[in-house]
């Protein structure tokens, strides 16, 4: 399901072109994405504790494919915001049901890594991929291959045990409703905005940014897709850093959220493309290890809720990328082409250590 949230990104110039927008706009598909992906983070994590992780997913992975077998129809962006809407319905429960599939098959926090790191993967991949495919698809390459991937997505799902719901029909709504007010969450939910919500946002931009540095747009994604897919390699690793040594795992978080707005800041003073692609590596690799000890942590935390304050959790980055992703695309209009967009986000992906103590002592 994340191919959807930076596939069309991978492409802004084509689809800038093909539906006659500026790229701000073509921002605007992402946002409303992440529009009702962020609504049904919580709601969704309340259904999964009622009925279950697999028949959640399932259908959220029907509403992904419906989504983009709408868009498939026209560049027209009334039907492209309408089908990405969609597609946020699915993308926004699928994540939730995932993780919690893990927990309710008693994966530890390695495995939730593990799923986390496929997650970052897939998105990564298709800021590589899609801009390779843009001569035999044009335009719809992000919308064909994420009906693809839903479909192929149904499988596995359909091969997991049915779970027993962690609350059942009728147990009293109060714990899953009161999650948001839970300030021991807050910290993890500040870290999640800056390694996963500003990865996605400078992820969704950086092919362009590139682009507009005069590099062609094959090698622009293969570089860029780097933000994403190197959390294949570091969200186990968090994963590995809680279960064997808890205590110095958010210490590594710290390192890690130092690097990754390192790494931004020197994609914003426009390097060399070799340079680049290193500060892309170095902010995939630290984007994708809090995510284990962020989620272990919040299940540790409510385990009377589990699905629900990971929905808020994940949610509270998803508000980054809603807000984010616009406003980034507005900066290619400012003086630096889009660089002033990246310059903001290493310095708000630094402000999250302020919350990285916090965290560590829930």
């Amino acid at each position: 399901m994340t191919w959807n949230i930076s596939n069309v990104g991978a492409i802004a110039t084509v689809e800038s072109e093909s539906y006659g927008v500026s790229l701000a706009t073509v921002g605007l598909l992402t946002t409303a994405l992440f529009v009702t992906h962020l609504a049904v983070q919580i709601p969704g994590g309340r259904l999964i504790d009622r009925v279950g992780a697999r028949n959640v997913g399932l259908v959220a992975l029907v509403i992904v494919a419906a989504g983009n077998a709408i868009a498939l129809t026209s560049p027209t962006l009334e039907i492209g915001l309408g089908a990405r809407a969609l597609m946020g319905l699915g993308t926004g429960v699928g994540f939730v049901a995932g993780i919690d599939l893990v927990r309710s098959g008693q994966g530890g926090a390695l495995w939730q890594g593990a799923y986390g790191g496929s997650t970052m993967a897939a998105a990564g991949l298709a800021l590589m991929v899609i801009p390779q495919l843009v001569g035999e698809l044009g335009w719809r390459a992000p919308f064909w291959t994420g009906l693809v991937l839903a479909l192929i997505g149904l499988l596995p799902v359909l091969a997991t045990r049915r779970a027993t719901p962690t609350r059942q029909v009728g147990d009293h709504d109060q714990p899953s409703r009161t999650v948001a007010m839970d300030r021991r969450l807050w910290p993890l939910a500040a870290v999640q905005m800056a390694s996963f919500g500003l990865s996605v946002v400078a992820g969704n931009w950086i092919v362009t940014l590139l682009e507009r540095e005069g590099h062609s747009r094959s090698s622009a994604g293969i570089v860029g897709g780097l933000i994403l897919f190197a959390g294949i390699v570091t969200r186990p690793a968090g994963g590995l850093l809680m279960r064997r040594t808890p205590d110095r795992a958010w210490a590594f978080v710290a390192t890690a959220l130092v690097a990754g707005s390192t790494g931004v800041l020197v994609l914003a003073a426009a390097p060399p493309l070799w340079l680049g692609a290193v500060a892309a590596l170095v902010v995939g690799l630290s984007a994708g290890l809090p995510f284990a000890p962020i989620f272990n942590t919040t299940l540790r935390l409510r385990p009377d809720a589990p699905a629900a304050a990971i929905g808020f959790v994940n949610g509270s980055a998803v508000l980054v990328i809603l807000v984010g992703t616009p406003l980034a695309g507005l900066t290619f209009g400012i003086p630096g082409d889009g660089r002033v967009g990246f310059l903001i986000i290493g310095l708000l992906w630094a402000s999250a250590l302020l919350a990285v103590r916090k965290a560590a002592r829930s």
